[in-house]
């Protein structure tokens, strides 16, 4: 989109996790990324009370260090979840993080290393569902090796993201989250303030066009195609009519 409105685009992707790209923000090495909206509001302010999707845009201006701003956020949502596989869930009649405090058995969740620390981690399911569960870091942000962890019982429960087409396969059983434990994670688009207003009309369109439902497809192209992201993202924009001369 950016390239089609005629801004000079270097890529940089696989830069790391948050706390690695919001200092290459912060410093001015990029300039736009795309994000969630309540992990982001939590790093800045991680005793936040906002929950949802809402709440957390109208928090997320003034949580956000000086220097940086976000454009409009999409419907489109990919949370942090956590899964157990279904048979997990039907001997134990677990489908809610409130059920797991009734489970006699050690519970170890897995996810990435930096989940240990966050609050929605351990101290988050002991905070707000009373139950404490071992940790086993596992760094492939809900992939094949946290499906197989939870598949072969490595782990109890494992954090995938919810635009996972795979939790559409009955192999897993995504546990409610009664207390919103886990903020609404929209996508949005994380800028340099100082550009925001070239950026804008670019990208809100975007993501006014963006649903979970767009989004899991999108994703499912990846997984079950192998398709790469440009491939993907500019056939969607087309078909969206967003890209010059698709209209």
């Amino acid at each position: 989109m950016l390239e089609d409105a005629g801004v000079d685009v270097t890529r940089q992707f696989q830069i790391g996790q948050r706390d690695v790209y919001l200092q290459a923000l912060e410093g001015g090495e990029v300039h736009v990324l795309p994000e969630y909206t309540g992990n982001l509001l939590q790093f800045y302010v991680p005793d936040t009370e906002a929950r949802s999707s809402e709440d957390v845009a109208a928090a997320l201006p003034d949580a956000l260090p000086e220097g940086l701003t976000v454009l409009d956020y999409a419907e489109a949502q990919d949370a942090d979840s956590y899964n157990v596989t279904a048979e997990f869930s039907e001997e134990n009649g677990i489908t809610s993080l409130t059920d797991l405090a009734g489970f006699g058995g050690e519970i170890t969740v897995g996810g990435n290393a930096e989940l240990e620390s966050r609050p929605y981690g351990p101290e988050g399911l002991r905070e707000f569902y009373g139950v404490d569960v071992e940790f086993l870091a596992i760094g492939d942000s809900g992939g094949p090796l946290t499906k197989d962890a939870i598949r072969d019982g490595t782990i109890t429960m494992g954090d995938i993201y919810t635009a996972d087409p795979d939790l559409a396969s009955g192999d897993f059983v995504t546990l409610e989250d009664p207390e919103s434990m886990i903020l609404a994670q929209n996508v949005v688009p994380l800028v340099a303030a100082d550009r925001a207003e070239e950026l804008a009309p670019v990208l809100d369109p975007v993501s006014a066009a963006l649903t979970t439902e767009e989004l899991i497809a999108l994703n499912a192209r990846s997984v079950g195609e192998q398709l790469d992201s440009a491939t993907i993202a500019t056939d969607w924009l087309t078909e969206q009519g967003l890209l010059g001369g698709a209209s």
